[in-house]
């Protein structure tokens, strides 16, 4: 791969800055950087590019016939409904997917960490249409996945051995769906989840939508684990909605703890329920990211594969305003989610992967403002989406 420079973008700190770029890997970084045939950037902002980690590529409905969403009291219904949704759909899952990742490359994603459902109905059926889609994206987008048992994991016999069999396919990471909400026992999960975990080397992700103390209990149980098995830095919670409806004293107990294990919090950022305190916890040391969870699915129809919105959408969600506050929210996008995700050599800075996004704006608190679509992506030192692509 050839050697490329990109001149006269600006970093966060309003510094006007140059990039060389070889073999995918940032070589320099700085005022000085400079070249003849240099790519230049017009003074546009340049960010780490955008890291997804948390969607369900598989469930998308993008570029299908408009579905609107539905009503239900319980999760349960909303499961039941996205299966009779999904068996209607003939369209292959990596196509609907690959729409998608479209989308989101061309808004300056180039990592994504995406579910799998695994259950007896569907078998592995997912998990080979998303294999298939890694292949055909890998010079585009770095996808990592998690085997996801969305209809429960103990509850629907048979699910276990697809589990196991979904890890030795290649998907890296064991997920779990409220221990005590869905299946009904949560050791009886946990105590399966961390063991293939074990077992396998691969990390783990678990939904936690269970609320208030039942949630947090599990939080707790979930840390337990993670300690037992030395799976320190490789365990996410995702939505943990419980961390937003408990006192302040029990939050920071737990908080600690979550930082001391490397335990990284998902959020989605709902405005129709409570959401663990990204602020607080951030400063306790915990790496908190966002994500966008379902896009344009069975579960409803919104969603666009922007994490420069879903980063806006964190920060109207806590009311943040200020300049320190819009980095925060911009780093829930960027470096917290590479950090949740374990992604190596993510970056702005020399022997960092050349992977960014220049954007129209004059820092990073326009850009989360405006969210200017025209953008120009560059993954491996090369650019791949936007205007004046080369």
């Amino acid at each position: 791969m050839d050697q490329t420079v990109y001149t006269d973008l600006r970093d966060m700190d309003g510094r006007t800055i140059g990039i060389r770029c070889d073999q995918g890997r940032i070589t320099e970084i700085g005022p000085q950087v400079a070249a003849p045939g240099a790519i230049p950037g017009a003074g546009r902002l340049v960010l780490p590019a955008f890291v997804e980690p948390h969607v369900h590529l598989d469930k998308t409905l993008w570029g299908e016939p408009w579905q609107p969403g539905r009503r239900a009291a319980r999760l349960r219904d909303y499961i039941e409904n996205e299966r009779r949704v999904l068996s209607a759909c003939t369209t292959p899952p990596e196509e609907r997917a690959g729409r998608l990742l479209e989308q989101m490359l061309h808004f300056g994603t180039t990592a994504v960490r995406s579910h799998i459902d695994i259950a007896p109905d569907i078998g592995l059926t997912h998990v080979e249409a998303m294999l298939r889609l890694r292949d055909a994206w890998s010079d585009r987008v770095d996808l990592q996945f998690v085997a996801f048992p969305q209809q429960g994991l103990l509850s629907r016999p048979g699910t276990a051995d697809l589990m196991r069999e979904a890890i030795a396919m290649g998907v890296e990471t064991v997920g779990g769906l409220d221990p005590a909400g869905i299946d009904g026992d949560p050791e009886g999960q946990l105590r399966f989840v961390f063991d293939l975990a074990t077992q396998t080397g691969a990390g783990v992700d678990i939904h936690l939508h269970d609320k208030a103390e039942l949630g947090a209990w599990q939080v707790e149980r979930i840390a337990d684990h993670v300690q037992a098995a030395g799976l320190t830095g490789k365990v996410m919670i995702s939505h943990a909605y419980c961390l937003g409806q408990i006192p302040t004293a029990r939050l920071e107990r737990i908080g600690r703890r979550l930082a001391d294990l490397g335990i990284s919090l998902m959020t989605s950022a709902p405005a129709d329920v409570a959401v663990p305190p990204v602020e607080e916890l951030t400063a306790m040391g915990v790496t908190v990211c966002c994500g966008s969870d379902g896009i344009r699915d069975a579960w409803s129809p919104l969603g666009n594969g922007d994490m420069l919105e879903r980063a806006f959408l964190t920060a109207f969600r806590f009311d943040w305003n200020t300049d320190e506050d819009f980095r925060r929210a911009m780093g829930c996008a960027t470096t917290q989610a590479a950090r949740a995700i374990g992604l190596a050599d993510y970056g702005l800075h020399p022997g960092g992967r050349a992977d960014f996004v220049m954007i129209d704006a004059m820092n990073v608190g326009d850009a989360l403002c405006r969210r200017p679509p025209a953008r120009r992506v560059v993954r491996r030192g090369t650019v791949v989406a936007g205007q004046g692509r080369e």
